[in-house]
């Protein structure tokens, strides 16, 4: 059975190892040891602390079967906690001439600061997807229930930065066409500088401060905006059918599009339900798979399992092995959303 749970430090060493063997798409996930290090410690000074509102918390969580780390994902509390979080926004500006009577917009790309205040999903990492199943699914979706847990914790606004398309080689066709002519480097030496943050204030320093003219780039970089890499298929779908869209904006390095949300948009918030566990009973009632939580901000652990149907009953039913990998017992409280 597969559980999320929040990261220790006995991790790291697989964290490591899982580094090692990412690709250039996965751009959010700590690729050096220290960054490792300090991805973990601060997670769990996050779940430690009390904060009674969104600050600089941020909550690093893995997936983990039979003692293996198979993979990861984070949320941060507010995404420009250690600074201001940067986007370019998809703007549309209109351009009049009265003398020759004409009139129309231009596409243009702003960057702005929009996203600070949201809570950032990240990190999204599996080792082996294609042996994964709906495992993905309680990995990305384990920490939005996370937050329907501790509301108080994170924004009412939530987005994800969707990888954006890069080659084998890792050239991004929107970085060749705009960002290496302020960076002056290669797109994965950039995202190594910066460790894949969205914050550095040397972002600011060198991005262009006035709108770039969409028309003006290569066409080879206008089919990039908004488009996802490979690696970020899954995770794409999986937000999607949680009640995430994409909108006005896209990542400044590689183009990827931005999904977004309100917390009332997305099932983990809308459609979960509080019951209290009870013993499954050995029968042939209907099970349905369904996400479970642990409804406290201590100890929390997800575990995705098939259930009785929990809609008219106060209690979940839960075999033995979802209780251990929950580390339940009759009569806690859990969170439980379909799959």
């Amino acid at each position: 059975m597969f559980v999320v749970r929040p990261v220790a430090a006995t991790d790291i060493p697989a964290l490591e190892a899982m580094s090692s063997v990412t690709t250039p798409g996965v751009h959010t996930l700590p690729r050096s040891r220290a960054t490792i290090e300090r991805a973990v410690e601060r997670s769990i000074a996050s779940f430690k602390a009390q904060p009674d509102m969104p600050t600089e918390e941020a909550y690093f969580f893995v997936l983990e079967s039979d003692g293996v780390v198979a993979g990861t994902a984070a949320i941060s509390a507010t995404a420009g906690s250690s600074g201001t979080f940067f986007a370019f926004r998809n703007d549309v500006l209109s351009q009049v001439s009265r003398d020759l009577n004409i009139s129309h917009n231009v596409h243009a790309l702003t960057l702005c600061s929009d996203l600070t205040s949201h809570s950032q999903l990240s990190s999204f990492y599996l080792n082996n997807r294609s042996g994964m199943g709906d495992g993905a699914a309680l990995l990305s979706r384990a920490r939005l229930l996370f937050a329907a847990v501790a509301p108080h914790r994170f924004s009412d606004k939530f987005f994800a930065s969707m990888s954006g398309i890069t080659d084998a080689n890792g050239r991004s066709p929107f970085w060749e066409a705009l960002g290496r002519k302020f960076f002056q480097m290669d797109f994965l030496e950039a995202e190594r500088m910066i460790e894949g943050a969205r914050n550095r204030t040397l972002i600011v320093e060198l991005m262009p401060h006035y709108p770039v003219y969409v028309p003006l780039l290569p066409g080879e970089a206008q089919a990039a905006m908004g488009q996802v890499h490979d690696e970020g298929e899954l995770p794409f779908g999986i937000l999607s059918d949680e009640g995430f869209e994409p909108d006005e904006y896209i990542d400044i390095f590689d183009g990827g599009p931005i999904l977004r949300a309100h917390k009332n948009a997305l099932r983990s918030f809308s459609q979960s339900m509080r019951r209290t566990v009870a013993a499954c009973a050995e029968d042939d009632t209907e099970r349905t798979a369904f996400l479970v939580a642990v409804a406290r901000e201590d100890g929390f652990r997800a575990v995705l399992t098939q259930c009785p149907p929990p809609e008219l009953s106060e209690t979940l039913g839960l075999d033995d092995d979802a209780m251990r990998a929950l580390d339940v017992t009759a009569g806690d409280a859990v969170l439980c959303v379909k799959l």
